[in-house]
């Protein structure tokens, strides 16, 4: 199987500062709204350059970088320190080593055959250890000496190599999961069998133990000399790495939630070593994420550990582990991967990860986190201390960064892209900054309607000089972005800090839409979700609720479901001559609706109002004030509310037609006859508007008893009905009928031809 061993690596940062603005009145458009910025949580949606977002969530001056070293390779994966300030660093995918200088200076340290160095270590006498990968081999490179192979295992994957105080070289290695401790004359031998994939970090503790973490699963092991084994962190993450150590002997570790990369094809996993130009400058960051699948546990017999633990949804974490064995977690990364730590003199813990080239400084109690810097890379892979300078290695582009004391003479932040939802004009910009003198913030912004700024968008506009509000000068546009520079002197301590900003803007009015009506059977109307004393009836209105009892058969239930995006319904019930409605609307502009209803009879040409002015999404009609016949409902959505007078817009849907019939049906018997000792009665029930449904007959009071249709069927506005009763009919029997709108009528059996009444 092809064994794929990439790691992640990366930081982009993001920078934000707003607050609150001005009013610009423009023809057809709704209430101003505000883009703002004040948190560090919206600083981080942006992008910047030698900026940082401190704890308090301002944009600052970041630290002064300078990019020592660019090699043609994509990756740099690991960083040493030299002799007089120098550093060494190793990358993929050639296997080189390079000895970069405190001046910049570059030179190829040593040319491995394998394809990657992911370890360099300094042996006790200034030599140069370097681990490779694949076909793991150790290499020591003396200064001023040859190369040679040092020590050479079955293993494929060297991570990590650790020296201790004796000089005995620990070497963690994959994709086994072994630890193997080598003397100085290159004798190696087992130190410990991890019975995990990968051993990816290395760190020798002050009592002289080794603390390795794993991959496959996230552990942290802490390891006598005389190779007991103790596990002081079961993480619920795949991996981990950046193993760091503080001078009181508390351990920090990142863990990272990578997932192993699937074969391309069949094919692609068929090779034993992966392709000398597998990595390229373009892999995306899931791809980069260290994954060796392990093929040779069952042979083994190293069974990856059950994982106590369902897997976390953050990206990534940093633990920290007393002396005494303690753990918790003091940052997780939501969007961000940690690939390594350092920690820093005053107790502040640094934080490389990707796939944004992010920086993060941890400090405080509890810990809090601010944005240091962010390189122009993916990933940021390694970190080395090295007096007052550190070295941060990048990958995706492949770089060797010097970070200095002082800050950035300059800066510049480059917001998110702000969707107005529609094509927007632009009110007025405020901003607030602290130490800041003349012209050291200076703002400017662009528009356009594409969601990704391209050559269609506005020149930028600006800098605007009036911090306490500024009209924007960008053109209306669906899409705003706004830009901040910095400036201060080149080691200053401090300098400006932008604190907030705030954008107003107006919405291109846009027509409301009223998307669906519901017409709900005649008489169902619904109680209001949280009535108060007696059950009102929602959408009624001011209409005073009549005490109307259901005939029989009459249609209940329970809640109603009500249409999305509609209102909330309450129980449902019952009233007779109730006609309820519920529709949907929306407005892209959000404003506040208004609806308006209307109603006109099949034929008629006029317009007739039902309800004005109404807020709710449900309206009840009751409809025994008009005729019976069958009617349309209009409603109209308004947004007047929200707009100056003469840009108010209006929506408008018709309803599917519906029937109003408030008539009971007649009952007329047309013959009583004797047939010996029964009697036959023939009848006939005709409605005005409204087919034929229930008829049932009573004797005596007794209970009802359905009569059926002499063709059948009860399908038609009149029908035929004959019935047969024992005895005499007259004056014992009573008819009554409903039709499919339930209004119902009786009648009592007397003389043939006489009507019933209603």
């Amino acid at each position: 199987m092809n064994r794929r061993v990439l790691r992640p690596l990366a930081v982009r940062l993001f920078v934000t500062a707003l607050l609150a603005a001005g009013v610009l009145i423009v023809a057809d458009a709704s209430t101003a709204r505000f883009w703002r910025v004040s948190t560090q949580a919206d600083l981080l949606k942006g992008q910047s350059e030698r900026l940082s977002i401190d704890y308090d969530g301002r944009l600052v001056l970041g630290p002064s970088t300078r990019a020592v070293f660019a090699p043609t390779s994509p990756f740099v994966w690991c960083l040493a320190a030299g002799p007089d300030g120098s550093v060494y660093a190793g990358g993929g995918n050639d296997g080189l080593v390079w000895h970069v200088d405190r001046d910049g200076k570059t030179r190829v340290a040593f040319d491995a055959q394998e394809l990657e160095v992911h370890a360099l270590a300094t042996a006790a006498d200034g030599a140069l250890l370097v681990g490779t990968s694949p076909d793991g081999k150790v290499y020591r490179v003396p200064a001023g000496g040859s190369p040679a192979v040092f020590f050479d295992p079955e293993d494929k994957y060297i991570w990590a190599i650790a020296v201790d105080a004796q000089s005995r070289v620990y070497v963690a290695t994959g994709d086994k999961g072994v630890i193997y401790r080598v003397s100085a004359d290159g004798k190696g031998e087992v130190f410990y069998r991890t019975q995990t994939t990968n051993v990816t970090s290395l760190l020798i503790g002050r009592d002289g133990q080794i603390v390795a973490g794993t991959e496959s699963p996230g552990r942290v092991l802490r390891i006598t000399q005389a190779g007991k084994a103790f596990v002081v962190l079961e993480s619920p993450y795949r991996e981990i790495r950046g193993l760091r150590a503080d001078g009181t002997g508390t351990i920090y570790a990142a863990a990272v939630n990578g997932k192993p990369s699937a074969p391309e094809s069949p094919a692609a996993a068929a090779p034993a070593e992966p392709p000398r130009n597998a990595p390229v400058a373009s892999v995306s960051a899931e791809i980069m994420a260290m994954t060796v699948i392990d093929t040779s546990s069952a042979a083994t017999g190293a069974v990856p550990a059950q994982r106590p633990q369902a897997e976390p949804s953050a990206k990534g974490a940093v633990y920290r582990i007393d002396p005494g064995g303690g753990s918790d977690i003091i940052w997780e990364f939501r969007d961000d991967q940690p690939f390594d730590l350092l920690v820093e003199d005053g107790g502040s813990l640094l934080v490389a990860t990707g796939s944004a080239g992010k920086i993060y400084r941890l400090a405080g109690e509890p810990w809090r986190a601010m944005l240091l810097t962010r390189f122009d890379a993916q990933q940021i892979t390694a970190m080395l201390g090295a007096g007052s300078l550190r070295y941060f290695a990048t990958s995706n582009p492949g770089h060797v960064v010097r970070v200095d004391a002082g800050r950035a003479a300059d800066g510049q932040f480059l917001s998110e892209v702000r969707d107005a939802g529609t094509v927007a004009s632009w009110g007025t910009l405020t901003w607030r900054a602290i130490e800041a003198a003349p012209g050291a913030v200076q703002i400017s912004t662009r528009s356009g309607n594409t969601p990704v700024p391209d050559d269609t968008w506005s020149e930028w506009a600006g800098p605007y000089q009036r911090a306490d509000g500024d009209a924007i000068t960008s053109p209306p546009a669906r899409h705003l972005q706004w830009k901040a520079v910095l400036k201060g002197q080149a080691g200053d301590v401090s300098g400006p800090a932008l604190v907030s900003m705030s954008i107003a803007y107006f919405q291109q009015n846009r027509r409301p839409r009223v998307t669906a009506i519901t017409v709900y059977p005649p008489g169902i109307v619904f109680q209001k979700p949280y009535p108060t004393g007696e059950p009102d009836i929602a959408g009624l209105g001011e209409v005073p609720p009549e005490a109307r009892v259901p005939v029989f058969s009459a249609p209940l239930g329970g809640a109603a479901t009500s249409p999305s995006a509609g209102p909330p319904l309450g129980r449902r019930m019952y009233q007779k001559g109730l006609q309820a409605f519920a529709w949907k609307a929306d407005d892209e502009n959000d404003d506040r609706l208004q609806y308006d209803l209307s109603y006109r009879q099949a034929g008629d040409a006029e317009w007739k109002l039902l309800r004005r002015n109404a807020t709710d999404q449900i309206a009840v009609w009751d409809t025994m004030s008009v005729p019976d016949g069958t009617y349309v409902l209009k409603i109209a959505a308004t947004d007047a509310a929200n707009n100056p007078p003469g840009t108010a817009l209006v929506g408008e849907l018709l309803s599917e037609a519906f029937d109003v019939d408030n008539s009971a049906p007649v009952i007329t018997v047309q013959r009583v006859v004797r047939e010996g000792a029964a009697t036959k009665v023939a009848f006939e029930v005709t409605d005005s508007f409204s087919p034929i449904s229930t008829v049932e007959y009573s004797l005596d009071t007794g209970r009802w008893q359905p009569a059926y249709p002499v063709d059948g069927a009860a399908d038609s506005r009149q029908e035929r009905f004959e019935i047969r009763v024992d005895g005499d009919a007259a004056g014992r029997v009573v008819i009554r009928a409903a039709d499919t709108m339930n209004n119902a009528g009786t009648a009592r059996v007397t003389t043939p031809g006489a009507p019933g009444g209603r």
